[in-house]
């Protein structure tokens, strides 16, 4: 094989795998983070303060996790008080294993269950109201 055929070959497995690179680019998942990120964007202060309130408690916020449930215990802080609040199963990876649970308690804390498929990296993110104050905490769990 002289130098001109081999020159030919190089040139063919380059431009074979940049056509498969262009291919497997068009193939990858680009979904956004939320649908609504700019309306959250302008909402995030308020993730701040309810943040701040959060770490201002007098113990955090317990969340463990096995693989059939999510536990949320909250604080002695509100054993006598109604909470009422959201827990998401956050999955940034993919959007459809994203899970939502809405729940009114006093005091205690929150059971969610986790749906069959959901491994991985997640994050169980909190957010509930007592009093008309807001408070927020977010863990990141491995399943």
């Amino acid at each position: 094989m002289n130098w001109g055929h081999k020159i030919l070959v190089v040139y063919g497995v380059f431009v074979a795998g940049m056509s498969f690179l262009a291919f497997k680019a068009t193939q990858q998942n680009t979904e956004l983070v939320t649908e609504d990120y700019y309306g959250k964007e302008l909402v995030y202060q308020k993730k701040i303060d309810a943040v701040k309130r959060t770490s201002m408690l007098s113990a955090a916020v317990n969340i463990t996790c096995n693989n059939h449930e999510v536990a949320v215990v909250f604080p002695v802080d509100f054993s006598l008080k109604t909470i009422t609040g959201d827990v998401v199963l956050y999955c940034p990876s993919d959007a459809k294993k994203d899970k939502q649970q809405a729940f009114t308690v006093t005091g205690g804390g929150v059971n969610m269950p986790v749906p069959p498929g959901n491994h991985g990296v997640q994050y169980v993110q909190v957010s509930w109201v007592a009093d008309g104050l807001s408070y927020y905490a977010e863990q990141k769990i491995n399943l």
